[in-house]
């Protein structure tokens, strides 16, 4: 290198280092500018927000934390007004239901399993209010012989659902009527209403044949002497509507069986084939559609 050389050159350099140092931190400032503009900011904090973090901080001192906000608590449901109503009905009354703890518990598993439902009850009486509540959210209709009773219960109870119906048939008229029920017309599967056969009730309102009943319970009518409305009608039309439903299977109880028309009328119309359980005086049937499967006999 010669030394005349760099002499001359040495301001050029200087002034050439001094540029590019400007052009790079002029450059720096100008990315650093971007950033900031560019980088969001956060959201303010609330005040809530600032007591719970500062919970979370590690302080010599506990710091109680913020209560839950609202939405985050459990929600708080009111007891179903047909459960409070059965509550209240059987807390003040000294009148307890007609079947044993044994009997409705047959009936109330199966509610456990089906409701809500549509069910059907043959007679209205003290344990009305518990069927509608056992299937709450359901239809629960009593069908009942006694207008005066009705009138009684619905003034103590008016949510009830109840319908008046007539019975032709007494209990003498069992032994007539069963041999009638085992001809050819009875074993059809139909609508009641249009049924030959003897035994079928057909003065109901419409509306009953027309729902499909997933539960049935035959406990009326009276039945306790030779001149008193027989059950034999009740049980062959149970049996009726739960065969000539659409499809699905029916739960049909028959009550008092320890007495000859509701033993004999079961079996034979309701099936030994379909029993499910007895306990006590209650008997439980379940009948499947005979419709889904028209070749299917009248009992198993």
């Amino acid at each position: 290198m010669r030394p005349s050389n760099s002499k001359s050159q040495s301001p050029f350099n200087t002034k050439l280092i001094l540029i590019c140092v400007s052009l790079l931190l002029f450059v720096f400032l100008i990315i650093t500018t971007s950033s900031s503009f560019s980088k969001p900011q956060p959201p303010p904090i609330s005040e809530s927000q600032s007591q719970i973090t500062k919970a979370t901080d590690p302080v010599d001192e506990p710091t109680p934390v913020a209560c839950p906000s609202l939405a985050s608590r459990p929600t708080c449901t009111k007891t179903p007004p047909s459960l409070a109503n059965a509550l209240i009905h059987y807390a003040t009354t000294n009148i307890t239901p007609q079947q044993t703890l044994k009997e409705i518990s047959v009936s109330a598993r199966v509610l456990e399993k089906k409701s809500p439902c549509n069910f059907l009850v043959f007679g209205l009486g003290r344990d009305s209010l518990m069927w509608t509540s056992l299937n709450h959210g359901g239809r629960t209709v009593f069908l009942e012989e006694d207008k005066a009773w009705i009138e009684q219960i619905k003034g103590e109870i008016p949510s009830l659902e109840s319908y008046h119906v007539e019975y032709v048939t007494r209990v003498n008229q069992a032994d007539g009527l069963m041999e009638r029920g085992m001809k050819e017309e009875c074993k059809v599967v139909g609508d009641p209403r249009f049924s030959k056969c003897e035994l079928a009730l057909k003065g109901f309102p419409n509306e009953i044949y027309d729902v499909e009943w997933d539960l049935i319970m035959v406990d009326a009518p009276t039945g306790f002497h030779d001149e008193a409305p027989g059950r034999m009608n009740a049980i062959y039309t149970a049996g009726l509507m739960a065969r000539n439903r659409g499809q699905g299977e029916t739960d049909v109880f028959v009550h008092d069986v320890d007495r000859v028309v509701e033993d004999k009328f079961s079996k034979a119309f309701l099936c030994e084939g379909y029993l499910r359980e007895q306990q006590g005086r209650l008997r439980h049937f379940n009948i499947p559609s005979h419709k889904a499967l028209s070749d299917t006999p009248f009992c198993p």
